[in-house]
């Protein structure tokens, strides 16, 4: 977990919503699953994208504040990425 080596007085700041928006994408994914429906599906995968770009952009902002590395930056966005195509393909595909 990458929000381990911040600073502790950003425990209820970037560490929080970084931790929140990571659970909330595969979470948003499992509920609309459940619905039973394709129109609430393909809602709560545009939700999960929602959270995705949440999480990019605080990753991004813990990379400026030096929080993390340059290297780690790039592995983590570059796994936002491929679950960004996932999402984009499977709500293509419940059109």
């Amino acid at each position: 977990m990458i929000s381990k080596s911040f600073p502790t007085d950003e425990k209820f700041g970037l560490t929080n919503q970084i931790r929140r928006c990571s659970v909330s994408i595969p979470s948003n994914i499992a509920e609309g699953y459940g619905r039973n429906s394709t129109n609430d599906y393909k809602r709560f995968l545009q939700i999960s994208l929602g959270s995705l770009y949440e999480l990019q952009t605080q990753i991004e902002i813990a990379n400026n504040l030096k929080y993390i590395d340059l290297i780690t930056f790039e592995e983590v966005f570059s796994l936002c990425i491929e679950i960004d195509k996932m999402l984009y393909t499977i709500i293509k595909k419940i059109n």
